[in-house]
């Protein structure tokens, strides 16, 4: 019978906090649960809530399938309708939620790193709630960049080696800084490509940045990202921006999807933009992987909730 590695941990805020075998397990437990897997039995109810401020589909409904899947009691919460309005602070409202019985928050938040006045507090602070970082402003997306390598890892069955590029709107994207880290960690070589308006030198430690159409015919992966539009106020190259020009030049369409490997597979995070990144008619195509990370998404994240589960001792887990 083989031995299962839990992974037990407070908070769930970064990749950069995981080892290489932390990551190696929860891909194996979201996989386990993908297959049919039983969830660990509760013997205590555990209550969370997702407290997303900024708009979300797939993360947001993603998140509530795999609470609702491991048993936990979803408690709503509705931005619009709270007392953020009334300039209350993240905290306080962690804080009411915290003494009102809540055990989990799962936040999605503008403010890059917004949870780290969560989680390390004041000798004068009691706050005591586990936090999931479900997307911090541009910083980082860790439950996005999980089901992204089980979705590889079930491609592949292995990191080592594989050729990834990441193409489109870098510098704003939290799913690119998330994976170029932890990729690198596991050993396959990051590619950039995309407009160099919206690269940043500090990326060159993790891959090199080429052409496209360089890239095209060597790559395992083709990692999409969409062009955030809600991220470049002030941005000059926002105002001239044309979506058929930039799908000509930076998107997958059918002569280079064509070009693809037998093998390589196309990843995107969402939303897409149909015919900018990727063209509308291959969003479902063989070599895409778009409708399976999204699947994966929910399997990842129950491997991540049970991971601060544990890590906190809740519903009666050790």
């Amino acid at each position: 019978m083989e031995t299962i590695n839990y992974v037990n941990l407070e908070n769930f805020v970064s990749v950069e906090d995981l080892s290489e075998d932390e990551v190696t397990a929860l891909i194996k437990r979201a996989e386990y649960f993908k297959q049919g897997g039983a969830v660990p039995k509760l013997t205590k109810p555990v209550y969370v809530t997702n407290m997303f401020f900024e708009d979300s589909s797939r993360t947001h409904t993603s998140f509530e399938m795999a609470e609702r899947k491991m048993g936990l009691t979803v408690i709503p919460f509705d931005p619009a309708h709270s007392s953020v309005n009334k300039g209350e602070t993240l905290y306080d409202t962690s804080l009411i939620m915290n003494a009102l019985g809540v055990d989990l928050e799962v936040i999605r938040h503008s403010q890059n790193e917004y949870y780290e006045d969560l989680i390390h507090t004041g000798d004068y602070q009691h706050l005591n709630i586990g936090i999931v970082n479900a997307g911090d402003g541009s910083g980082q997306h860790p439950s996005q960049c999980l089901l992204d390598m089980m979705t590889i890892h079930e491609h592949f069955g292995h990191f080592k080696g594989l050729k990834v590029a990441i193409v489109g709107d870098i510098t704003n994207s939290r799913v690119a800084k998330s994976n170029m880290e932890l990729l690198n960690r596991l050993g396959a070589e990051v590619y950039f490509s995309g407009p160099d308006y919206w690269y940043d030198s500090a990326f060159d430690k993790y891959g090199k940045f080429e052409e496209l159409d360089k890239l095209i015919p060597e790559m395992d992966v083709m990692m999409l990202l969409r062009v955030q539009h809600e991220r470049h106020a002030g941005d000059p190259n926002e105002k001239k921006f044309d979506a058929q020009a930039y799908h000509e030049k930076y998107g997958i369409n059918q002569k280079r999807y064509d070009q693809l490997k037998d093998d390589t597979i196309i990843m995107h995070p969402g939303p897409i933009n149909h015919d900018v990144e990727l063209a509308g008619k291959l969003v479902e195509a063989p070599k895409s992987m778009f409708f399976k990370q999204m699947q994966n998404g929910v399997f990842m994240r129950m491997a991540m909730i049970e991971a601060v589960m544990r890590g906190r001792h809740l519903g009666g887990l050790n």
